[in-house]
């Protein structure tokens, strides 16, 4: 498993992010807005993770804790994770590490509820993940993850 870093909330980081932005394309996905949503609020914990081959950094997601209307999906659980974007630059897909990401995500052994974006809902259900056949308010897949099943 490729080592996946935390990645702290700063203006490195958004130079990253800005730079992962030139390689890959998608506005979707930025994550930039996440992050200064993230800068704002100084007392929160960084939810970014990522993996670098060399200085570069080639996969990211977000990982938060459950939000205010989580409950939907994990009655029984009084804590779990939601991956909110998970991405790869094209150059590196295949080479596991989206996989390594929700592996990372899976070891705090909680539930773990992924929106899918862009038909990524295959990668989901081939790492583990249970179709929920639902969508959010914008149209994406609803995924699940739980301890309990592995």
């Amino acid at each position: 498993m490729a080592k996946v870093t935390h990645l702290d909330i700063n203006y490195k980081t958004e130079e990253l992010f800005a730079a992962f932005r030139e390689n890959f394309g998608n506005k979707d996905l930025y994550l930039v807005d996440e992050l200064h949503g993230e800068m704002i609020d100084a007392s929160s914990d960084s939810p970014f993770y990522g993996i670098f081959v060399g200085e570069k950094l080639v996969a990211r997601m977000a990982l938060y804790r459950k939000g205010e209307v989580e409950e939907t999906y994990f009655p029984e659980y009084d804590d779990y994770l939601v991956i909110w974007k998970v991405e790869v630059l094209k150059p590196y897909w295949g080479k596991g590490y989206g996989a390594d990401l929700l592996e990372f995500a899976k070891s705090f052994g909680h539930p773990i509820k992924a929106i899918a974006r862009f038909e990524s809902k295959s990668f989901f259900v081939k790492n583990g993940f249970e179709d929920l056949e639902a969508q959010n308010d914008d149209g994406h897949d609803i995924l699940v993850w739980s301890p309990k099943n592995n």
